[in-house]
């Protein structure tokens, strides 16, 4: 049996969780609404505070979305209750960002900015000090939502091995190269 999939979820105070028919499972928290349809041979179970899921038989792709279908509510479950979070960096002189509303303004070193349109679901917040390098903060209920996002952002310029140049995650380590070095005479 998958050891993620047997694993029970517990729901905290505070969030309702509505099964309905062909698996369409609806969240409401502190932190948004999330509604998404599963498997129809997944079997969700609500006890009490407790989520479970079980699958019908073992076969090969019963087996498979056992442990995914319990992932993903377990996801719905943290980002309707706590909310889930991601923070971007850009390395680079003259890299900036700002934002007004949902619009992402950056300067990533490109003849003209680059205007970015956040969806209405991810929260989005910029901080330029003196000295340090822009940070955007994203935030957002739906966990595939906001890494799609950030993904997204993180594409328009990646980060190059040499100097390290570009749009990253906060904390992500780069794999470095060395550059060329002086031939001797």
């Amino acid at each position: 049996m998958s050891r993620v999939g047997k694993s029970p979820i517990t729901v905290p105070q505070g969030v309702e969780v509505a099964i309905g028919e062909k698996n369409a499972i609806t969240m409401k928290g502190p932190k948004g609404e999330l509604t998404r349809n599963f498997h129809v041979d997944m079997i969700i179970k609500m006890e009490e505070n407790i989520l479970k899921v079980e699958r019908p038989s073992d076969s090969k792709e019963h087996k498979s979305f056992h442990g995914l279908t319990r992932a993903l509510l377990n996801n719905m479950v943290i980002g309707v209750s706590e909310g889930f979070k991601k923070e971007l960096e850009l390395v680079g002189v003259g890299y900036r960002a700002s934002n007004s509303g949902q619009k992402l303004e950056m300067a990533l070193g490109f003849s003209h900015n680059v205007v970015f349109e956040i969806p209405l679901e991810v929260k989005i917040e910029t901080k330029s000090e003196k000295g340090q390098n822009p940070i955007i903060t994203l935030t957002s209920s739906d966990n595939q939502l906001l890494g799609a996002v950030a993904a997204k952002i993180r594409s328009l310029r990646k980060p190059e091995p040499y100097k390290g140049k570009g749009v990253k995650f906060v904390g992500e380590q780069l794999r470095r190269k060395a550059g060329k070095t002086a031939a001797a005479n």
